[in-house]
């Protein structure tokens, strides 16, 4: 794991969720707690046509899901990401805990799980 994968995983794992209603709200956290961590980051960075990760910090993509995604669809997203240059690593942040490879194209995916009981689940 890259340092500054370390370090956004280390930041996010403090949000702790009330009833959040959109995604967006997740977002709004999400970059409040990099900012508060001095983490620059580009918020839905562009990563090709019709595709723009949540959050871009230095090589690794942040991606936000509300709830518990669909994982076929989630790993296709990611697939598409991690196919970029620019990407190294990708960590992706849900309310629930989704099953996911640990490698997609031989680069790292890292999960984190806002659940329900507010705890962090890592992969």
């Amino acid at each position: 794991m890259s340092e500054t994968a370390a370090s956004i995983i280390e930041a996010i794992s403090g949000i702790r969720l009330g009833s959040v209603p959109h995604e967006d709200d997740i977002h709004s956290l999400i970059a409040d707690a990099l900012n508060r961590n001095g983490i620059s980051f580009i918020h839905e960075a562009r990563l090709g046509p019709g595709r723009r990760a949540d959050f871009l910090v230095n090589r690794v993509a942040v991606e936000v899901k509300k709830g518990r995604p669909a994982p076929a669809a989630l790993i296709r997203q990611m697939t598409e990401y991690l196919k970029h240059p620019e990407v190294d690593e990708i960590v992706v942040v849900c309310q629930r805990k989704v099953r996911l490879p640990e490698k997609i194209g031989g680069k790292p995916v890292y999960q984190i799980s806002l659940d329900r009981l507010w705890g962090i689940s890592l992969k």
